[in-house]
Formats: structure tokens, C-alpha cells, sequence
């Protein structure tokens, strides 16, 4: 009997540590997308939301390597689309993605969200991040929680506005110090938005001690540092997807 009794609790330890083993791996597997509520450019009246190729280009790049994606928005439900252009390939494929299109027209509310179970959190842009990103306390606090879990920020165009106010355990901003990449001063410029966007995002991000990198008008530009990845436009969308998919690998 003691023998019987010796083996059976060897087969429950073994069953345990396979399930706990299982269950971190599927964590490992899963990336939070984090897009915008907001639907209008100011007192403009325009239309604004999260950008579709800032969303598809980089789930493109992390779906194809195995991993799971959930959205969450500020409040939740389904979230507005800019730059809705389905003769982009990845666009349409995302569009008509079943799964993807259901998720993301349901996107989780952040009370919802367990940061615990993603080893990555991006911040997809579009205009109306700039009004609905940087404030968000219990967004802030999601990705903080990835982050001191060894996990990855990342942001393109106008999504590191969600970066602003990320605090750590130490007090200090997530972005201080370290190299940092966003929709600059002269883009907002050329798109006649300085004077209707809330803040400049690049100029937010330097007062934030970050340190700001920048290339050309429409050029792709990304940066990584420290697990925080960012890019500076829509042209760099794929490659902040590339290179959480190369960061995610170390």
C-alpha cells in the first residue's frame, strides 16, 4: 500500500507540474493589442480610430509565428477603424479573418484583462489614441505589470502615446532613458493636426526623459530598448511586429 500510495502522489506532482508547465507556456503565447475607443479628431468632426494596417501588419507577423492576440480598447466593445483600406493584402486578410474580426469587434474592456497571461502588450496607433491612451490609468497599469513580469511594451504612430504615463516599481517612467520612437512633430505638421491633437506625442515622450528618435517624413523607423519597442508610423508597423517576434525569441 505504501508503495501504491508513493506512486500515486509521484503521478499527481508529475500531472501538476505538467499543467503548470502548460498553462505558463500558453501565457508565453499570448499578446495583448490595445487599441482606441476614440472616433473623432478634435472639434474637426472627422472620423478617427485605430488604424487598421498599425493592427494587421504586426498581428500578421505574431499569428504566423504561433501567437495567440486578444484587443482590449478603453471601452471595450467594438472599437472605430481609420484607414480602412482593404487593397492592402494583410488589411484584407485580417478583415476577413473570422476569428480575428470577432475579437477585435469584442475587444475585452481593461477590468477584463489579466496581464499575467501576456508576455507582450502593443499599443496600436491612429488618431484617436491621442485622446484616450495616455490617461488611462488601468491601461498603465496593465502594461506595467507586463513589463516588471519580464514582459514587452511596444507602440507604433500614435500608440506610444499609451506610454506617457507608464510608472514603474521604482517611480520612474517607463520610457525615461531609454530610446523611444513615435509619430513626430513634423508628421503631425504635415497631416495639419499640431493644433487639434491634446499634446505633441514626440514632445510628451521627451518631457516623459525619453530618448526621442526620428528619421524622415513616412519613413519606417523602429526602436528597441530594454523590451520597449517602438515605431514611427504606419510604414513601420510591420517591422514593430518583427521585432517583438525577435525580442519574444531571446
Amino acid at each position: 500500500m505504501k508503495n501504491i500510495a508513493i506512486i500515486l502522489i509521484a503521478l499527481l506532482s508529475t500531472s501538476l507540474i505538467q499543467a503548470q508547465n502548460k498553462k505558463s507556456n500558453h501565457m508565453k503565447n499570448k499578446i495583448l493589442f490595445v487599441i482606441t475607443s476614440h472616433d473623432k479628431k478634435g472639434n474637426t468632426g472627422e472620423s478617427t480610430g485605430y488604424y487598421l494596417g498599425e493592427v494587421s501588419h504586426p498581428w500578421e507577423v505574431l499569428h504566423k509565428a504561433g501567437y495567440e492576440i486578444d484587443f482590449v480598447s478603453p471601452k471595450g466593445g467594438t472599437p472605430p477603424v481609420d484607414g480602412f483600406d482593404l487593397k492592402d493584402p494583410v488589411n484584407k486578410e485580417f478583415w476577413e479573418n473570422k476569428e480575428y474580426k470577432n475579437k477585435i469587434d469584442n475587444s475585452l474592456q481593461p477590468s477584463q484583462v489579466d496581464p499575467a497571461q501576456y508576455a507582450a502588450i502593443f499599443y496600436a496607433g491612429g488618431h484617436g489614441a491621442m485622446w484616450d491612451f495616455a490617461d488611462n490609468t488601468q491601461l498603465a497599469g496593465i502594461a506595467s505589470k507586463i513589463y516588471e513580469n519580464g514582459g514587452i511594451v511596444a507602440g507604433v504612430c500614435h500608440g506610444p502615446a499609451g506610454l506617457v504615463n507608464i510608472k514603474l516599481n521604482n517611480g520612474k517612467y517607463l520610457v525615461d532613458g531609454k530610446k523611444i520612437n513615435a509619430f513626430t512633430n513634423e508628421e503631425e505638421t504635415e497631416v495639419k493636426l499640431t493644433h487639434v491633437v491634446p499634446f505633441l506625442l514626440e514632445d510628451q515622450l521627451k518631457a516623459r526623459g525619453a530618448k526621442f528618435e526620428k528619421s524622415g517624413l513616412w519613413q519606417t523607423h523602429v526602436v528597441t530598448d530594454q523590451r520597449v519597442i517602438t515605431g514611427q508610423n504606419p510604414q513601420s508597423a510591420k517591422g514593430v511586429g518583427e521585432a517583438i517576434l525577435e525580442e519574444l525569441k531571446k
